[in-house]
């Protein structure tokens, strides 16, 4: 789906949440060999049992890659986003966790017409 929205019909503190999606072992494995991260956090199962979190989690980058995914529909065509250098990881994501992302729009700067998006992904 597109959508032709301008920067000033974005409102301040509108708010969308995304649909879920569910993070899997095929996303940790693909995501371990696209980008080289094969520490035991993300592939060892029984060393993870000896860590505070007891069982694999989710890279860090993997769930934010899925989480900028999930709020690109409806495309749209003449917006950007900034902000994502103050990107955190909060909480693990494991291996059937749901992520879905609340978005809402923090700020509108005319001289620019940047608009600020602040997300929220969070594990169901």
């Amino acid at each position: 789906m597109w959508l032709k929205k301008y920067f000033e019909e974005f409102d301040i503190d509108h708010k969308r949440q995304t649909t879920g999606r569910t993070i899997t072992e095929t996303d940790i494995v693909l995501h371990a060999g696209q980008t080289g991260d094969f520490f035991p956090h993300h592939m060892d199962e029984e060393w993870c049992k000896t860590q505070p979190f007891k069982k694999r989690i989710a890279h860090g980058t993997l769930i934010f890659s899925i989480a900028v995914g999930l709020t690109s529909s409806p495309i749209n065509e003449v917006s950007m986003t900034y902000g994502y250098e103050r990107l955190r990881f909060i909480r693990p994501v494991h291996i059937g966790d749901t992520i879905r992302v609340s978005i809402t729009i923090k700020d509108r700067t005319q001289k620019t017409g940047i608009r600020t998006h602040h997300r929220n992904s969070r594990s169901l």
